[in-house]
């Protein structure tokens, strides 16, 4: 149930785009120092370990309970190959453009939900081609972009994709909190199986910080999350795409990159395509009831 308090729902979302968004940060650092598996390793079984003391005590069996096994696996499966690629993709891209590249996430749902045969509005096809569009410009030939790398974060996407309808079905079995935890259950088992093949010891410093990435996961999966309890998806939509804007801080602060005019164009034309899209769906919901619609909420991605 939402309780009207939109700044404080504003407030939360903003704060989990810079938790977020320092967390690519970190992750683009650190890969570049240790192999990637152990780092995403390490991030799964931080926030593990983190939800399993702050829900454990009081939640119990419900923890782990589901009634969709195999939708949970194979959601796990999908966060797990967007960690995996997106951070893949850090080591090549600057964070911003990648981050970005992500944010096209809420326009391949509605492309797989018409698939799957649900009905999307003319505002939702415009906001469609607005976004694929966006995307096209960060990425135009001649660009720095324009290379074999920018594959990573648009797999990334995709993967989102898969994670975000999965998420929407299990919404109506289980409870948010398990299927968090066990997505991020099965990250750490599934990471915990490569990690031996590609372990490093870290110093004590950079042991802290790989450890800091499942803080900061967590702690802005979980502000994510809270900010709707307090403001409906339609007052938030314009504020989840301020990540864009905190990634950028983050990749001139830390790695001197500030995008270029195209980057900030086709950034642009994103952000605007997830609002038209945000402004369709509200005015689908606004229907008689019966009316269907396709839904993807901007992500926060990893």
């Amino acid at each position: 149930m939402i309780q009207h308090r939109p700044l404080l729902g504003v407030s939360l979302i903003l704060l989990a785009s810079v938790l977020l968004a320092g967390h690519d940060g970190l992750a683009k650092h650190l890969t570049q120092l240790y192999p990637l598996v152990m780092v995403v390793w390490a991030r799964y079984l931080v926030q593990t370990l983190l939800l399993l003391f702050a829900f454990g005590p009081r939640m119990g069996t419900r923890l782990v309970r589901t009634r969709r096994p195999g939708a949970q696996l194979l959601r796990g499966l999908s966060l797990v190959s967007i960690s995996l690629l997106f951070v893949t993709g850090l080591r090549y891209l600057p964070l911003a453009e990648a981050t970005a590249v992500i944010f096209l996430t809420p326009v391949l749902v509605t492309l797989a939900s018409a698939w799957l045969g649900e009905v999307v509005g003319r505002g939702q096809w415009v906001a469609v081609a607005m976004g694929l569009l966006g995307v096209l410009i960060i990425v135009r030939p001649g660009s720095a972009l324009f290379t074999p790398a920018i594959l990573f974060p648009l797999g990334a996407a995709l993967c989102f994709t898969l994670y975000q309808i999965l998420t929407r079905r299990l919404g109506a079995t289980d409870h948010a909190v398990a299927s968090n935890f066990l997505t991020s259950l099965v990250g750490s088992l599934t990471m915990s199986a490569l990690v031996p093949l590609h372990w490093t010891w870290p110093s004590l410093h950079d042991g802290l910080l790989i450890a800091c990435l499942g803080v900061l996961a967590t702690g802005g999966h979980l502000l994510l999350t809270n900010a709707f309890r307090f403001a409906s998806a339609a007052t938030l939509a314009p504020f989840t795409y301020g990540q864009i804007v905190f990634a950028g801080l983050v990749s001139l602060t830390f790695f001197d990159h500030a995008p270029d005019a195209g980057a900030l164009l086709g950034m642009a034309v994103i952000v605007v395509s997830g609002l038209c899209m945000a402004e369709a769906q509200r005015r689908t919901r606004a229907r008689p009831v019966g009316a269907s619609s396709a839904s993807g909420q901007a992500p926060g991605p990893l």
